[in-house]
């Protein structure tokens, strides 16, 4: 699994960046083919001037598969929120994506 990670105004320590991948790598248990190299994921992390102090931090995350890019965004006041709404976002919809490219939601090819 490859993860990039990329801040605009805004600096993660060391100990978040481990949260971070930790938060992201529970994803690969819903889906075998996030830990595959031909799969990357690639979260932003930008502070903004906001009139609301919740919506300071917002976090992107894509996620390239094999024919398929998923991506979410959340806005919250500190990073590991926003990066935890995020992966509660992802979570339909990387499990969607194994339903469609593996058993049950694949067509039958004659």
């Amino acid at each position: 699994m490859n993860i990039q990670h990329f801040e605009k105004g805004f600096t993660l320590n060391d100990t978040d960046l481990i949260l971070f991948a930790k938060k992201i790598g529970k994803l690969a248990t819903y889906c075998r083919k996030l830990k595959d190299e031909g799969s990357f994921i690639r979260v932003e992390t930008e502070q903004r001037d906001t009139k609301k102090s919740q919506d300071s931090v917002k976090v992107m995350v894509t996620v390239h598969l094999p024919k398929k890019d998923l991506r979410v965004e959340s806005r919250k006041n500190n990073a590991l929120d926003a990066l935890d709404s995020c992966i509660e976002k992802l979570e339909p919809q990387v499990k969607r994506y194994k339903e469609m490219t593996t058993g049950k939601g694949r067509k039958k090819r004659r």
